[in-house]
């Protein structure tokens, strides 16, 4: 799950989520984005989940961007423990997402399959979502090489799929495998 490799205090104050995000508002890597309309937090869990989501529906073609990380720990005290005696323990980690901050970019795949797989990604999220359309315009130029390295992952892909592994033998009762070309 993702979570910050260190941090500076292990049990920080809680950060709000109202009010409207003023920065990472905008489509800015890829073609289409998913915009939070609500804001909340949103755990490590969630968007793993998402994420999953948006690579099994597309095939892992195309590109995804996620502009969320969970940078905030949130604690909790264990049960059936008393009043006071200080802050609990760290319990997990948070992505404070106010309204209009994207969620997700995806790239490099035709529009229809994009606007379905964030449409089946907002499902797995507790913000309300809506799919938005880059408004920066691409130049063909910049979508054909977009497109153009996502093909080649698609063939790296294919290739690493296609070797057949070997097995090995643990019993040594088997016929020995012939390779091609011997």
């Amino acid at each position: 799950m993702l979570q910050p490799k260190r941090v500076k205090y292990r049990r920080p104050h809680g950060l709000s989520y109202e009010g409207v995000a003023t920065k990472g508002n905008t489509v800015e890597f890829g073609e289409w984005g998913l915009q939070a309309t609500t804001g909340a937090y949103l755990t490590d869990h969630q968007i793993e989940a998402a994420r999953i989501v948006l690579a099994r529906y597309t095939d892992r073609a195309g590109k995804i961007w996620i502009r969320i990380f969970p940078h905030l720990a949130k604690t909790k005290k264990p049960a059936e423990v008393r009043m006071g005696s200080g802050k609990g323990s760290p319990e997990g980690w948070v992505a404070v997402v106010k309204a209009g901050k994207i969620l997700f970019e995806i790239g490099g795949i035709n529009d229809e399959l994009a606007q379905k797989a964030l449409h089946q990604a907002g499902f797995k999220l507790p913000v309300r979502t809506k799919i938005v359309k880059r408004t920066k315009a691409l130049s063909e130029e910049e979508k054909l090489q977009m497109e153009e390295a996502h093909e080649s992952l698609l063939d790296e892909i294919k290739a690493e799929d296609q070797i057949q592994v070997e097995t090995v033998s643990d019993t040594g009762n088997e016929a020995p495998v012939e390779k091609e070309g011997e």
